[in-house]
Parts: structure tokens; sequence; C-alpha cells
């Protein structure tokens, strides 16, 4: 390989320029960046100290692993993930995303006039996505709006895979997976009390029942401030679960519980909803059965009478299930070198020319490639140190803005989910300038054209208004997902 291309492949760390902070927690730090090459902004997720602890390893490997296999418009993309400067003895990494403009926490608590197109269009996309993570034999396990990225042009992607798993349907030994898995507001009943032998997909299901009934209301529906106060909202609202619900529960101490518990009657979800949309009333009830047997899948949800005239099976694809062979490593003790071994050979997938030579069997385990990331290193700890920086960010989340910043929408809408469906690929969001912002009608007009093309047709039946309200106040928020 002649020197250019081989200094251009490993000095990559300068393709990127970091713009600020937006994102920091305890895995370490995301930053917004421009990519030089393209002009696009993605979102840089440094994670520190990926070795310290095996179990945060081996999540951090599950998620580059999902993301890198389930490629969809409603699934956030990693675009890039930096090559470390030796093999044998990186500590943190970079993971190069798309860069999103906020998250549905955001969007429901900044607007108290989401129209019922904004509540159809939301939950088609993830249903839409959910299905073809189902149908990979995946399970999210951790779907809450903070979870669920989005864009001023009213496009969700779900992030944070995390404490997904997939599931091989081999054996006769069931996997029994921590029960401690979502969000406690967001978290089946299932979930709750360790209710069955092995948990399905269901899980999911109700998690998008909640978010949805949240986007409906702008309020949580089940926010229960531990576990027993959970179930209690959720057999408010639900009723008391049937004797053969209750039977097949496996906790002792929970069948106890719930059959101990004074007889509820169920409450009319009209009632507890009695300003939306009959077809999304029961749509909702049929996300939020208790038992989950009952529950509705992605795929059934899809073709509900509720998205008619929206839904279109063509842009709905499934996913062939991931192959076992994929995470082996789950069945295996593995060290803190096994793991350096994987992420690593994980990371080669976003370097072809180094993979190949890897495959191949060359031993370069010893040099050190010509590598930014050092100066990349300084960068990411002048912005996390400086305090006028973080005084500043925090000042900007404080505006508030009265309209959506709309020259950000004029032209992506319809690029973007016309590429959606013709690609079956995860797309980035194209920023256009306009010399001044389109009025509301016209904005309302991108939007219903949008999703005709997207996803009935030209000439598909009429598609309800998705006018795009400001999904974000503040015309700066860019917020990645605050975990790996």
């Amino acid at each position: 390989m002649p020197d250019k291309e081989f200094f251009t492949e490993y000095g990559e760390a300068s393709q990127y320029k970091i713009q600020e902070v937006i994102g920091k927690g305890s895995y370490g730090i995301v930053a917004s960046a421009v990519d030089t090459h393209s002009g696009e902004m993605v979102a840089i997720k440094k994670i520190n100290d990926v070795f310290e602890h095996v179990s945060d390893a081996m999540r951090i490997l599950r998620e580059i692993k999902l993301l890198r296999l389930l490629r969809h418009p409603d699934i956030v993309e990693i675009k890039h993930i930096m090559l470390p400067p030796c093999r044998r003895e990186f500590k943190d990494i970079y993971v190069v995303f798309e860069l999103m403009e906020s998250d549905l926490h955001e969007v429901i608590k900044a607007n108290d006039d989401l129209s019922p197109g904004h509540h159809k269009f939301f939950l088609y996309q993830l249903l839409r996505g959910l299905k073809y993570i189902h149908t990979a034999n995946v399970f999210h396990r951790d779907l809450k709006p903070k979870n669920i990225l989005a864009n001023s042009d009213c496009k969700l992607k779900i992030c944070d895979f995390g404490l997904a798993r997939p599931q091989f349907n081999e054996g006769a030994t069931p996997i029994f997976w921590t029960d401690y898995v979502a969000t406690r507001w967001y978290r089946a009943p299932e979930l709750c009390g360790s209710f069955f032998s092995k948990y399905t997909p269901a899980v999911d299901i109700w998690s998008i029942g909640c978010i949805f009934a949240e986007m409906l209301t702008g309020k949580p529906l089940f926010p229960g401030k531990n576990v027993v106060h959970q179930l209690e909202l959720i057999t408010d609202l639900l009723g008391t679960p049937s004797v053969e619900s209750v039977a097949r529960i496996r906790n002792e101490k929970a069948r106890r519980y719930l059959s101990s518990m004074r007889q509820k009657s169920p409450v009319p979800f009209n009632k507890r909803f009695p300003y939306v949309d009959p077809l999304a009333v029961r749509l909702l009830e049929r996300l939020l059965e208790f038992d989950p047997r009952y529950r509705i899948t992605a795929e059934e949800a899809l073709a509900h009478p509720y998205f008619h005239g929206l839904a279109n099976e063509d842009c709905e694809p499934s996913m062939k299930p991931i192959s076992k062979f994929e995470f082996e490593f789950e069945r295996r003790k593995l060290t803190k070198d096994d793991m350096r071994v994987l992420i690593y050979r994980e990371i080669l997938e976003y370097h072809p020319q180094m993979l190949k030579e890897y495959l191949q069997g060359d031993d370069l385990s010893s040099f050190m490639y010509p590598s930014g990331l050092d100066q990349f290193k300084q960068q990411f700890a002048c912005l996390e140190e400086n305090p006028s920086i973080r005084e500043q960010r925090r000042s900007a989340l404080l505006r508030k803005y009265a309209s959506l910043p709309r020259e950000r929408v004029c032209k992506s809408i319809e690029e973007t989910l016309e590429e959606d469906c013709d690609s079956g690929r995860t797309t980035s969001v194209r920023r256009a300038a306009c010399q001044s912002p389109p009025s509301s009608r016209c904005i309302n007009k991108l939007a219903e054209s949008a999703m005709r093309k997207a996803f009935i047709g030209e000439n598909g039946p009429h598609t309800p208004s998705c006018s795009v309200h400001y999904l974000s106040r503040n015309s700066n928020v860019v917020l990645q997902s605050a975990e790996v």
C-alpha cells in the first residue's frame, strides 16, 4: 500500500473537527464535530477506560456489534470507529455516530401541542424499527424517550443498545436474563415481578405503549416510585390480572403479592384518554396488555387500522435472525485481554484494508500506527475541562424559542425519508441552507409529501398531516445517547 494511502488511513482523527461537548456521563463524553471530508455534522462518543470492568466492555461490544448488524432508517447509525494506535494497549475508543438534534424526552417536554399527526408518525417509526429489531431476534430491553433520538423534521431513531440481547432458538436450557432492565416507568409488568421463566419481545412492546401514552398526554403513564408502586399504578389502570395470569408467575413473592391485592376493575381507556383518536386508544390497549401472551407484536401493530393510509409493508423490512456465531463470546468467561481483542476485531469492520491484513494473519501487534488520536484526545480533554464552554452550554439549554429553527428542514425532509424507503438503510439528515425560513404551511406540505413518498408512494391514499412544530425550542440542542 502506498505511503500516502497508509497515512491517510491511520491518521483519520484529523478528519474530524470537534465543535462542542453535547453529552457527558460515567462512560465518557460526547462531542459534536464536523467531518472535514464531507462537511457533515457528526457526534463522536469517547468511551473512557473501556476495559476497566469486563462487564462494561461486554456491554460496549454488544452495542457496537448490534448497531453494525442492524442497519435501518429508524435505528441510529455508527458511521465509523477510529482505529487505536496499538491493538494491544488501547484503553479508550472513539465512535462516530450520525448527529441528531434532540431526543424524544426533550421533544415531549418542550412541546405541549404535538398534533395527532405527530403521534401517529412517531409511533409508526418506532414500530417499524422495532419490527426490524425483533425479526432479527434481538430485544432492546431499554426503550424510553431518552433512548429515542429526534430531528426537527419529525425523524426518530432508536439508540442505546447497551442492554439489548439477541436470542437464539437452540437447546433446551433457557438463558435467564436479569429482570432489572428498562427504566422502571417503561418496564413491563413481567419484569417488575420476575413473572415468567423466559420473557419475550413483548417487553419492548410494553415500553412502546408507555412511550405512546406519554406522547398523547405529555406525562409518563406509570411513574412508579418503586417496583411495588409501579405495579399499583399498572393495576389501577388495567385492573387486577386474571387468576390464570397470576398462576403463570414463577416468582412466589410476586404471585402472593398479586393474589392478595384488592380486586380492581380496569379503567376504560377511552375514559383515561378521552380526547384521543379512538383507533389510537384501541391500539394502545393492545400494546399495554398485562399478560405478554396477548400483547400485540410490532408487525401486527403496523397493520392496525390506526395506520391506514400511512403504513406500507414494502417500507417495513424484516431482518434475518442474527447468527449465533456473532455472539459466541457470550458463552465464554472472558478476561480483559480477551475483550480487547474482540473489540479491536469489531473496530476493524470500519477499516477494510486493516481487516483484510488481520484476517490474513499478518501480525502487526507490536507496530504503532501513525495516528492522530493523541491529539484528538487532547481536544476532548480541553473541551471537558474548559468551564467557560460548559457554562456556555448550560446557558444555551436554558434558551427557549417560539418556533422551530426551520432552516434545517427546508430541503432535508423529502430527501431523507425518500431515501429511507429507496435504500432500506440508515441515512443521515442532510441539512439545507435556506435564504429565509419557509412558512409553516410550506413545512406542513413538505412533511406530508415526505411521508407520502417514503411510506405510501406518490399516488397512495391521503396521509394525515404531520405538521412540523418546534420539536426542540433550542436551535442548538444536539443530544446523543448518554450511555453506551
